[in-house]
Order: C-alpha cells, then structure tokens, then sequence
C-alpha cells in the first residue's frame, strides 16, 4: 500500500495538483522532511490538502499525513480507501457541542499522536473546517483557531510546528463547489514554531505567524 500511496500521489495527484493550482512555493526549503513534525496551514478548499502533497519533496511523500475530518472522508466506502490508502489521511472525529463527553479530546486526537510516534509528518488545519472567506475576495479569510493543534505539540514537545499560508485556493474550487478551476496559487512555509509550554501563549503565536505569513503572500492572477 505504501509503494500505491507514493505511485499516486507521484503520477496523479501531484501533477493535478499543479495544474489547478501553479503552486508558486516560498519556503519550501523550511518543510520537514521526516518526522515527528507538524504542518498547521489555513484551510479554505479541498485543494489544500492536495496543493500540501504536491510541493512535498518526493523523499518525504511517504511520510505525510494530513489530518482529515472522518465523518466527510470516511463516510463513502471508495473515498474512504481512496483517502486512508492513497491520500494517507489521519482520521479525526468532529464532534457537535453536546456531543463531546468527558476526555474525549484525547480520543479524538490518537490517530494524529499514533502518526506522530511513528515518525510521520502529520498536515493539520487548525481552523478545524474550511472557511468561507466571506469577507476575503480569495476566499483566504481565517477563522478561529482551535486548541487540538497545541495539544498535538504539548505531546510531541521536540516535533517543529510548521506554519503554512495557502493563498488561492479557496477560489480554485470554493467551500460548496465541486468542479475546480485551474487558477493560481500560492503557498508560503514558514520558520518552525517550539513549544511554549503553555496552549493559549502558543495558539497565539501560531496566529501570529499565519497572518504574517498572509501578509507577506504576491497579489494573484486571476486571469
């Protein structure tokens, strides 16, 4: 299975990927190549997890492992194996308020620890869905941050935490569309975050670094 992850992600996803989007990278050099490390990146397509994959270098596909939400993902037998065998998915339960018992959190975040402990490079979106970007003509608007991200790096102290800005993607294939359209994008890798030790100090600081990271993103093509 791993030997198909890394033929499709090479042969198909990729070159898709590139085509929709152009992926103009800046930073690439800071992605991590082998893990435990984490990529927290805005979220406001379906795209990103595929534009994430595609600027990887080859050495580090198999490693990859972005967080997904189990209930979308999972809930169709063939986008099911196609998202845990060929995208590489960790699936993450998303639960309603009223739903949430006590310690569940720890529950939901096991897939992400398990791949972190065994070395992978785990892709997550803190804003937990995507956007709407009501009030960004890119669809690049960023929501609220949740915590699961900090309790990720509370357990792995020592994995860097890397923060991505995608700009673009939510106009090549927007929240409630399903036919994508081949405009450009960027995508910017920012410096490592550590641990601070204490979650609100390091969402915080996380928050920071992704709206530093957008104000630093090249006006886009539209044409």
């Amino acid at each position: 299975m791993r030997w198909l992850r890394f033929l499709l992600l090479i042969l198909v996803a990729r070159p898709l990927a590139l085509f929709m989007t152009g992926a103009d990278v800046t930073g690439r050099e800071r992605l991590p190549l082998k893990g435990p490390a984490i990529v927290a990146a805005n979220h406001s397509s379906h795209v990103d997890t595929l534009l994430l994959l595609a600027i990887f270098p080859s050495r580090a596909l198999a490693r990859v492992r972005p967080a997904a939400a189990a209930d979308y993902f999972l809930k169709d037998p063939v986008i099911g194996w196609f998202s845990r065998h060929a995208i590489g998915i960790v699936p993450v339960a998303r639960l309603k308020a009223g739903q949430r018992p006590s310690g569940v959190d720890e529950d939901v975040l096991a897939p992400a620890r398990a791949a972190l402990a065994a070395g992978d490079i785990v892709v997550v979106f803190p804003e937990g869905t995507r956007g709407d970007g009501a009030n960004d003509k890119a669809g690049d608007g960023m929501g609220q941050l949740k915590s699961g991200v900090a309790r990720l790096a509370e357990a792995f102290p020592d994995a860097p935490v890397i923060p991505v800005w995608i700009q673009g993607a939510g106009r090549v294939l927007p929240k409630g569309e399903t036919i994508p359209v081949p405009l450009n994008c960027a995508v910017l890798v920012g410096e490592p975050l550590a641990w601070s030790g204490e979650r609100p100090a390091f969402m915080a600081k996380l928050r920071a670094a992704l709206l530093a990271l957008k104000e630093q993103a090249p006006p886009l093509r539209w044409s």
